[in-house]
């Protein structure tokens, strides 16, 4: 355990507890057509705004350890950043550098996947998420280790596609699989026998996360491993055909597909063979590799567990050594805020509904699964509903809020974390009606939060993990205008934005123990600090500095 946290001398904290709201997917648009954020009546959230100590954080690229600026952010690496109070290089980064260096490939696990297949004679099979949104996956990875293996000598793989129209473009997906489709072929004129052989949508087959809908898992072990699903010659052939039928559908909704040829499945997953799950982020992609690992599995009947060699690109529970074997190291996260205060002594409590439970509970403790203390932590998951989210786009927030106001009111906690996943859960459906009411019931809710917070003399922070509810509306580059479709409708945008998000300071019983003006420039890791001043105490030397100037 770590050393516990400081009091601080000149200010003891206050009588009631830090409560840190995070407003999933709700940052500041660059435009104002498209920005649901500023389009909803968000009454309680602009009060607070306007007569509190305020600035704005970043929440993508380098601020929470992604390749470059031109990375959106996501709620992984967000809450790993608030949880942990510094900055460190996430998967997508930690994945180029081990291709780059080609130290992926000469690792034990690659070396393992490879032999399995040459000494057997068998398949070297691919699932992940297709885009290069580069909050999942990249499809970049790909293809550099399809093209490896090849030179490894691998005559044999089948590439099973998860579309995307989440963390890219809502219907971008023959953007990836025509271009994928000629490199591909020309790996087949060299004489591999190389090929996409199933895929669906990732909201409708395989990447379900936090048990949500273990159906969607079902779907996706039967359409990959057993080529159960409807045929189709090509993927090319499935998403037209869909889209043919449902011209509204949305990549990330489409149905199971499976490519066969002469009236047979081209690439189910058999006995010997060897599997990469190369997603490398890991809440979407621990129920799969469930799946494959497990040997008393009972959420849904595999029929059979083919005995192959699996591997995911990254270890995704470090705790539960899920997977057994992986091809990069993740980020070695340690000292996170939650660690500091069971070791201080103080009791808190995290929650969310199903969707984001995971988020406030093993992202932010740095991907660990487990409490620090079963004492002195408590942590509770609201279940989600298991609709589309445009249907219910209130989502859980009104139940959660229940829980978080009973919590300050008990006097039991020092400390408080909670997610609402309005903005980003809705969000990423692309219907911007449903997520203005999505955030508007979620202000709401805010608004009984910051009443019990004041009754309680605590302190409330408002802030965001990264953007998306804030920009719902394709944009283009070059002029900023709004892109419109064939029925002179906005193109709906369904991915995160680079846009920066609030962090706001509720602290009625404040007596200028800091300065109103709030430090700017900073990144969401800043907040893990800012949490721990407000406590009353010293944050540690190295977290990046909190938003509070304590005078």
């Amino acid at each position: 355990m770590v050393e516990p946290l400081k009091k601080n001398p000149k200010w003891k904290g206050r009588e009631g507890p830090v409560v840190l709201a995070i407003m999933d997917g709700v940052g500041y648009g660059a435009y104002r057509e498209g920005d649901a954020v500023l389009a909803a009546d968000m009454r309680h959230f602009r009060a607070l705004e306007a007569s509190c100590p305020a600035t704005r954080l970043k929440a993508h690229g380098k601020a929470v350890g992604l390749p470059s600026d031109d990375d959106m952010g996501n709620s992984e690496v967000g809450h790993n950043a608030i949880g942990c109070g510094r900055v460190f290089a996430q998967g997508a980064r930690l994945v180029n550098l081990s291709i780059e260096s080609g130290a992926m490939f000469q690792g034990q696990v690659w070396r393992g996947l490879v032999g399995n297949v040459r000494s057997n004679a068998s398949i070297l099979h691919f699932i992940g998420l297709f885009s290069d949104g580069n909050v999942h996956s990249h499809i970049e990875h790909l293809k550099a280790m399809l093209a490896q293996a090849w030179k490894d000598g691998v005559l044999r793989a089948r590439i099973h596609i998860l579309l995307d129209g989440r963390d890219v473009g809502s219907q971008s997906a023959l953007d990836y699989v025509l271009p994928f489709e000629a490199f591909l072929a020309q790996l087949r004129a060299q004489g591999a026998d190389y090929r996409i052989a199933s895929g669906g949508g990732r909201q409708y087959i395989t990447m379900d996360r936090y048990g949500a809908n273990w159906q969607m898992v079902k779907r996706g072990w039967d359409c990959h491993v057993w080529g159960l699903g409807r045929q189709f010659g090509s993927a090319e052939e499935a998403i037209l055909a869909y889209r043919k039928e449902n011209p509204g559908i949305i990549d990330q909704d489409v149905p199971e597909f499976v490519i066969v040829e002469n009236g047979k499945p081209i690439g189910t997953i058999e006995d010997g063979d060897s599997v990469v799950f190369y997603n490398f982020r890991g809440d979407r992609a621990i129920e799969i590799t469930a799946a494959f690992e497990q040997d008393n599995f009972d959420k849904f009947d595999r029929v059979r567990r083919p005995k192959v060699y699996y591997a995911g690109m990254m270890q995704y529970d470090g705790d539960l050594h899920v997977p057994r074997n992986f091809l990069v190291s993740p980020p070695a996260i340690d000292r996170t805020l939650g660690e500091y205060l069971v070791s201080t002594g103080l009791r808190s409590l995290a929650i969310s509904e199903t969707q984001k439970y995971g988020h406030v509970t093993y992202f932010f403790n740095g991907n660990r699964s487990g409490k620090f203390s079963e004492a002195l932590e408590d942590y509770v998951e609201i279940p989600s509903d298991r609709v589309p989210f445009e249907q219910r786009p209130w989502m859980k927030c009104a139940e959660i809020a229940d829980y978080v106001i009973g919590a300050v009111e008990s006097g039991k906690y020092q400390f408080i974390r909670l997610n609402f996943p309005n903005g980003d859960m809705v969000g990423h459906t692309g219907v911007f009606q449903a997520v203005v009411c999505g955030l508007e019931g979620m202000d709401i809710q805010l608004g009984r939060i910051r009443a019990a917070v004041e009754r309680a003399g605590g302190v409330l922070i408002l802030t965001a993990d990264h953007g998306n509810s804030d920009d719902m509306y394709e944009h283009d580059k070059k002029t900023g205008s709004v892109q419109y479709d064939a029925d002179g409708q906005p193109k709906a945008k369904t991915s995160h934005s680079l846009n920066p998000i609030p962090c706001i300071i509720y602290d009625p019983d404040c007596r200028g123990e800091y300065k109103k003006v709030l430090r700017g420039g900073l990144g969401i890791s800043s907040l893990a600090a800012t949490c721990i001043d407000l406590l009353g105490y010293m944050p540690p030397d190295d977290y990046d500095p909190s938003v509070l100037e304590i005078v």
